[in-house]
């Protein structure tokens, strides 16, 4: 038997590359003054129990996802809680979901900067694991009342290639949800999902996260920019 090269040698020694990054997830929680405490613990809890759904546990492992969480309320008052974490293993995404549950609130009497909260996941997107994909997931229960205007943020984040979702919280407002689908979400296969208030939250974060990770979109993307982008969100339609 022939001896094994010294440069198969270093093959065998060496690290093997790492799995390109599929998708890079930013989770925005809405920590807006209309969000009580209860409410608020409604949020985390869900977010983390939808994060272990095995379907969505799956489906960040298998994509070697890149998942941050950012907690946003009024003008200024936008926070990165948990950065950029890969998921590369279900214990990596156990530990993700373990700060999740654990995250501190920030802050508690503010307005809701729709805006300003896509400002800083555009920012933390800079920073991210180079990914295939990049889709922001917002969820909130007010339109913008303070800051800088989501439209624009959004057409920028668009023209980028970013998707932004949304999981609208009716309540106080009820007919929120044509106001996300207007000024807030966008991209390729973008789509708003409604809750019907808090308690609705868990079961539809849960199944959010499963379209959002696991279903494989059905198009290509099309070249030419924003306005393919417009008229293909003209077709897609929410999910209530």
């Amino acid at each position: 038997m022939r001896g094994i090269s010294a440069a198969a040698l270093l093959c065998l020694i060496c690290p093997t590359p790492a799995a390109a990054c599929g998708l890079a997830l930013a989770l925005l929680v809405d920590i807006s003054g209309s969000v009580d405490p209860r409410e608020y613990r409604t949020q985390i809890d869900g977010l983390a129990a939808a994060l272990r759904d095995t379907t969505v546990a799956d489906a960040l492992v298998r994509q070697n996802a890149a998942v941050t969480l950012i907690q946003w309320t009024g003008s200024s008052r936008q926070d990165i809680s948990v950065g950029w974490t890969e998921i590369n293993s279900v214990d990596a995404l156990e530990r993700f979901a373990q700060s999740v549950e654990t995250v501190e609130r920030p802050w508690s009497m503010f307005a809701t900067a729709i805006g300003e909260a896509l400002t800083v996941a555009e920012t933390a997107l800079v920073t991210a694991p180079t990914c295939r994909r990049q889709v922001i997931d917002v969820s909130g229960d007010g339109a913008s009342n303070e800051g800088v205007e989501p439209g624009p943020v959004r057409d920028r984040l668009v023209a980028r290639g970013v998707t932004i979702n949304a999981l609208v919280i009716t309540g106080s407002e009820p007919e929120l949800l044509p106001y996300f689908e207007r000024f807030v979400i966008g991209g390729y296969g973008a789509f708003a999902m409604q809750a019907d208030g808090y308690a609705d939250y868990p079961d539809r974060i849960r199944r959010k996260l499963i379209r959002e990770t696991a279903r494989a979109l059905s198009f290509q993307p099309p070249a030419g920019g924003a306005r393919h982008v417009a008229e293909h969100n003209k077709r897609s339609p929410a999910t209530r």
